[in-house]
C-alpha cells in the first residue's frame, strides 16, 4: 500500500514537472521585447524592416487636442518592434511645433503584444515621476501612446501601460490604467 502511494506520488511529481517545463518553454518564447532599456534583441531570421508613414499624436499648443505628426519609421514585421519604435519616437518629442506628451527622461523597458491584440507598454518610473500632472496632461500622455500604437499597428486593439514592470492605478492620479485602453478618436483633430 505504501509502495503504491509512493509510486503514485512519484508519477504525479514527474508529470507536474513536465507540465511546468512545458509552460516555462512556451512562456520563454513569448518574452517581452527589449528587456534591458535601450536594447532591442533582433531574431536571427527577422526580415529587413521596411519604412512606413506613421502618425504620432502630440498635443497642440493650446492643449485642446492631439494632432498627428507624420514620421517615416522602420516597420518590422513583428508588431512589438514596430510599437516600440513608435513609443520611442513619441518620447523623443515632436518635430513641428506641437507639444511633448511624455517626459523626455522616460525610457521603454519592454513591449509585448499578445495574440488577443493587447500591447503591454512597460515604461520606467520617469513617466509618472516627471509628469507635469493635471487631468488634461495625463489624458494626452496616455492617449498619445494609445492612439499612436493602436492606429498604426494593425495587430493591436488596446494598450496596457505598465510602470517599472508593475501595473499602475494611474499615471498622475486621474485616468484608470488598470485595464487596457482603446484608441479615442474624439481627442484627435
Amino acid at each position: 500500500m505504501i509502495l503504491k502511494r509512493y509510486i503514485f506520488f512519484l508519477v504525479f511529481v514527474l508529470i507536474g514537472g513536465a507540465v511546468a517545463l512545458g509552460v516555462f518553454f512556451i512562456r520563454s518564447a513569448d518574452t517581452p521585447v527589449g528587456e534591458a532599456p535601450g536594447e532591442i534583441p533582433r531574431p536571427a531570421n527577422m526580415k529587413p524592416s521596411q519604412t512606413t508613414l506613421t502618425h504620432l499624436y502630440f498635443s497642440d499648443k493650446e492643449s485642446q487636442y492631439l494632432i498627428a505628426e507624420e514620421r517615416t519609421l522602420k516597420h518590422p514585421e513583428n508588431p512589438a518592434f514596430f510599437a516600440r519604435s513608435i513609443v520611442e519616437a513619441l518620447i523623443k518629442g515632436p518635430q513641428r511645433g506641437l507639444i511633448r506628451t511624455i517626459p523626455a527622461d522616460t525610457t521603454v523597458r519592454a513591449i509585448y503584444v499578445t495574440p488577443e491584440g493587447i500591447c503591454y507598454v512597460d515604461l520606467n518610473s520617469n513617466i509618472a515621476d516627471k509628469h507635469p500632472g493635471g487631468i488634461k496632461s495625463e489624458l494626452f500622455s496616455i492617449y498619445s501612446i494609445v492612439n499612436s500604437v493602436v492606429l498604426n499597428v494593425p495587430e493591436v486593439e488596446a494598450v496596457k501601460i505598465l510602470i517599472n514592470g508593475d501595473e499602475a492605478e494611474t499615471l498622475a492620479g486621474h485616468i484608470d490604467l488598470q485595464v487596457p485602453v482603446k484608441a479615442n478618436m474624439l481627442l484627435i483633430r
